[in-house]
């Protein structure tokens, strides 16, 4: 864990193991950083020391790895690495970029869209379901749906649909009738490692079945050289198996309601921030819901002219970051903008990653997606 006062005064004299006593959220090197750093963090303390007292709360999950991918990896007792290794996923593919030694985001003109599971057909979302969605509030609901065993390690990767899919319900536009509204257009901000694993948006044909979905990808980390280009998911990343149906292209859509109507995906790469491509992209599809997921607010102030943006065009936004904290400190942010409360308050994500961040700057478990928020 780094010392919280890293970077804001002199160099760090060793392990950050000096814990403040009060929250217990924070760590240093030594007692003149911490005191150094006291006229910061008293502004958090009290904060923090509430969110520790929900440390068991944000660890409950319903999988039988959660103790291994929780407890054990905030108790660097497991690693990212460790954790794929032993399910035969450590650098393959998409799994590849959730490790510290995963591939840089310069690999993503070499990834292809065909990238698969890896993992055998009984543990990963290969086909389409068995029935259309009903309702669902939690990881266990989504396995049980997809009749996914809860040894299977796919929620690390099905964190980006199933957040996109809680953040629709949660403005009220997850149940859409194809037969009223049969399209669905996100605009999708500040992409990054989700750019590396594209093909898991695909389930979103079977979590908006009959529904024509169009995201526009906005966001600097996009290549200049893919800016503006289009790409359609028409299937599920397939398993392992040669065998499966999965492999077979016209079984590999989702035929999405009785009337025979089927879902339709749409990717558009952005380049760039928000505020300066909004006009490019409206001339399309404006957006009925825009979605940041682990957008860090409050970290950079390029954020800024897209809050304003977004408050003035008055569409339902939903942003996500890894803790609590960094989610109350964007909400200050977005209230400098909007004056006004947050129509979504900071609330816990079902659909967060279920394997702890390693080595946060807060010792609060910090997940992907963990706390969600919306204007």
């Amino acid at each position: 864990m780094e010392c919280a006062a890293k970077g804001s005064g002199g160099r760090c004299g060793g392990a950050a193991t000096r814990l403040c006593a009060r929250c217990e959220a924070v760590a240093y090197c030594s007692l003149s950083h911490q005191i150094a750093h006291w006229t910061r963090h008293k502004h958090e303390c009290d904060r923090l020391q509430q969110q520790m007292k929900s440390v068991q709360v944000l660890n409950e999950f319903p999988f039988t790895f959660s103790l291994e991918a929780t407890f054990q990896v905030c108790a660097k007792r497991e690693t990212r690495c460790s954790f794929l290794s032993r399910r035969g996923l450590h650098q393959v593919r998409m799994w590849m970029h959730e490790c510290r030694c995963g591939a840089s985001f310069a690999s993503f003109d070499c990834l292809g869209l065909d990238s698969g599971w890896d993992l055998p057909s009984i543990l990963c979302p290969c086909c389409g379901p068995k029935s259309p969605a009903e309702q669902l509030h939690s990881w266990r609901d989504y396995y049980k749906w997809r009749c996914i065993p809860l040894d299977s390690p796919v929620a690390l990767l099905l964190q980006w649909p199933l957040t996109i899919y809680h953040a629709a319900r949660l403005v009220g536009i997850a149940a859409l009738n194809p037969e009223t509204s049969d399209k669905l257009c996100i605009h999708y901000l500040g992409p990054e490692k989700e750019l590396l694993q594209l093909a898991v948006f695909g389930e979103l044909l079977a979590l908006f079945p009959g529904v024509n979905i169009h995201i526009e990808l906005v966001g600097p980390a996009i290549p200049p050289q893919r800016d503006g280009e289009k790409i359609i998911i028409s299937k599920y990343p397939c398993c392992n198996e040669d065998n499966c149906e999965c492999k077979i292209a016209s079984k590999n859509t989702f035929l999405g309601t009785q009337s025979g109507s089927t879902s339709a995906l749409t990717l558009q790469l952005w380049q760039g921030f928000y505020h300066d491509r909004y006009r490019d992209i409206v001339k399309d599809s404006f957006p009925h819901i825009v979605i940041a997921l682990n957008g860090g607010i409050a970290a950079y102030s390029s954020w800024l002219p897209s809050i304003e943006l977004i408050e003035k065009i008055d569409t339902p936004a939903v942003f996500t970051d890894y803790c609590e904290e960094a989610c109350h400190l964007a909400a200050s942010c977005i209230k400098t903008v909007s004056e006004r409360p947050l129509k979504i308050p900071v609330q816990l994500n079902p659909f967060r990653q279920p394997m702890a961040v390693e080595d946060s700057v807060l010792l609060l478990p910090c997940y992907s997606n963990c706390f969600l928020f919306g204007m």
